[in-house]
């Protein structure tokens, strides 16, 4: 989904797209400097419940490097929105991948696969990325690839199941 964009529009959305091609890419990202030069010197990254400790884009590269350590498949499957607006970027996206890489947090390969949804919300200032917000359903990864603790329930949103295969379990009407 998207709407009419100028050309410099477009060219920011190119340019955050690309930014999340490197970070999402097994072997293009290989930390923080892998993705420096489309980032301001002083950019910064917010997503304090999922990268507490990552304070900038080149941050937030370097943890998400981590993860794919683990998640060695890990992928983009579509950006399902792509929009700016003013120098505001939105990359709505689903993404998925399986634990088949190394040990994450000390627990070891489960093989389970995983699909979930996040969002990518960019400031772009004189051709290059200002700052960077991240939200993402980071406890639906989790808990279909092994790495939370959910109890069995009817309701959905703490069923394995349900949360493996969110869009057959969606209520018919």
């Amino acid at each position: 989904m998207t709407t009419k964009q100028t050309e410099e529009e477009e060219n920011n959305i190119a340019l955050c797209k690309e930014y999340m091609a490197i970070a999402y890419s097994p072997t293009e990202n290989t930390g923080g400097s892998s993705v420096s030069h489309l980032c301001q010197p002083d950019a910064w990254f917010w997503a304090p419940a999922t990268f507490p400790a990552a304070e900038t884009p080149m941050d937030y590269a370097q943890s998400h490097s981590v993860v794919m350590a683990s998640v060695a498949d890990l992928h983009i499957v579509r950006f399902d929105q792509a929009w700016a607006k003013d120098g505001h970027v939105l990359l709505r996206y689903t993404a998925e991948g399986s634990h088949c890489g190394e040990p994450y947090k000390g627990l070891q390969k489960t093989g389970r696969h995983a699909v979930w949804a996040a969002a990518a919300i960019f400031e772009v200032e004189a051709g290059k990325i200002r700052s960077f917000t991240k939200d993402w359903d980071q406890k639906t990864m989790q808990i279909q690839l092994g790495w939370a603790p959910v109890n069995e329930s009817d309701d959905p949103r703490w069923n394995a199941d349900a949360l493996a295969h969110p869009e057959e379990s969606r209520k018919k009407k």
